[in-house]
């Protein structure tokens, strides 16, 4: 259901067709999640928090996106318990934004960077990139509001 109604959402300002996988520069960050389809979890998460207005917004934003293999590896039951704590629920999801557009060049091993959830994510660069430990599987992928590196985690604030 959610899905669905962010399918609608999206479809409304982007244009059908297999050149989505390729420009997303027209799309913001929901809607190339939406077109990248392995986000789908994700944009349940997203939608269930309430952030879709908010990740739809002017920004810029840099969001680390777990793919759907990130989060069905979470513990049994850690999902179904999230989408019934929203407030814990939005804390991790911001926990995975970071304002402004920081792309890939920009990072360096070490680096700190502060979440809008208001905690610090550690980026690591010796042998890939990482997040939080999380690996970085796909670098800089541009929306009109911003930046979505794919990780292959789920990142939690302490």
């Amino acid at each position: 259901m959610f899905r669905r109604t962010l399918l609608a959402l999206a479809s409304s300002t982007v244009l059908a067709g297999p050149a989505l996988a390729d420009d997303h520069m027209g799309m913001d960050i929901v809607e190339t999640a939406v077109a990248a389809d392995n986000f789908n979890t994700l944009v349940t998460a997203v939608e269930a928090a309430g952030l879709v207005e908010t990740l739809k917004g002017e920004g810029p934003f840099t969001v680390f996106a777990p793919t759907d293999e990130a989060f069905a590896a979470l513990p049994e039951g850690t999902l179904d318990e999230l989408l019934n704590d929203i407030p814990t629920l939005t804390a991790i999801l911001t926990y995975h934004v970071v304002p402004g557009k920081v792309m890939s060049s920009d990072l360096s091993d070490g680096m700190m960077a502060e979440t809008v959830e208001g905690s610090e994510v550690t980026i690591g660069t010796d042998g890939g990139v990482t997040v939080d430990g999380a690996n970085v599987v796909q670098a800089d992928i541009e929306a009109s509001n911003g930046v979505i590196h794919v990780i292959d985690s789920v990142i939690l604030p302490e």
